[in-house]
């Protein structure tokens, strides 16, 4: 229990304490630092066995391609994997044509020149399909802290503002809290944003093509919360 001698704080606000309600907000764009890529494998064959050994075949040159580059990749997984059959169009019964391989790969780079020269490489390769770069920013960028920040500066800065026009000041920080704080997350996370493209591999001439020219895309870091103030009363 609070003694009568120590104030109570209410969420309007009193004559004798009245509130400030701001928002602050921070937009800033940063460099990315991270550049992941998706790499899919495919292989034919007459036969499940065949269409297999092709795929692992495949499949094992290009992780150790990827692997080559060391520390300019931070992760490396495969995905999806399937053996599909093709059934012929034509004739009685279910007769297989073919059969249909392929599997799924990602790779993460931080190192955005090797990122060039690794997806020209990739897709010299046969039956070799990259997507990509999608570019973003690591969970524990310094970035979000500075957005945050920023955004606190900014509600202060808004606030003060707003006592100074009545010819007061701000007397105490009541609430501080980020926009949406208090919102459910979302069931699936957004797909990661950036720039996409898909090459596929189609080189025929034995020399080996210059690396792509790949600029990163700038990555938008945004913070907003909302801040409540009480201040000394004004003399209106």
């Amino acid at each position: 229990m609070t003694s009568p001698d120590e104030p109570t704080h209410v969420p309007y606000g009193t004559p004798d304490a009245p509130r400030i309600a701001v928002r602050g907000e921070a937009h800033l764009e940063v460099d990315p630092e991270i550049a992941r890529i998706g790499i899919t494998v495919a292989a034919r064959g007459r036969d499940r066995r065949s269409a297999l050994d092709d795929l692992t075949r495949r499949n094992t040159a290009v992780l150790d391609l990827v692997k080559s580059y060391g520390d300019a990749v931070e992760r490396l997984e495969t995905g999806a994997f399937s053996i599909t059959p093709e059934l012929a169009k034509r004739g009685r019964g279910e007769h297989i044509r073919t059969y249909h391989g392929n599997v799924h790969i990602t790779a993460e780079l931080t190192d955005f020149t090797a990122l060039g020269e690794l997806t020209t490489r990739l897709a010299d390769l046969d039956l070799t399909r990259i997507t990509g770069p999608w570019w973003s920013l690591r969970p524990t960028s310094p970035a979000h802290r500075k957005a945050r920040q920023q955004a606190v500066r900014e509600a202060v800065q808004r606030a003060r503002e707003y006592a100074e026009a009545l010819g007061t000041s701000l007397a105490a920080l009541v609430e501080l809290a980020d926009i949406g704080a208090e919102a459910p997350r979302p069931a699936y996370p957004a797909a990661p944003g950036g720039r996409m493209r898909s090459m596929s591999a189609a080189a025929t001439e034995e020399t080996a093509a210059p690396p792509l020219d790949l600029e990163p895309q700038r990555q938008r870091v945004q913070a907003a919360i909302n801040a409540r103030f009480t201040m000394a009363p004004p003399k209106l």
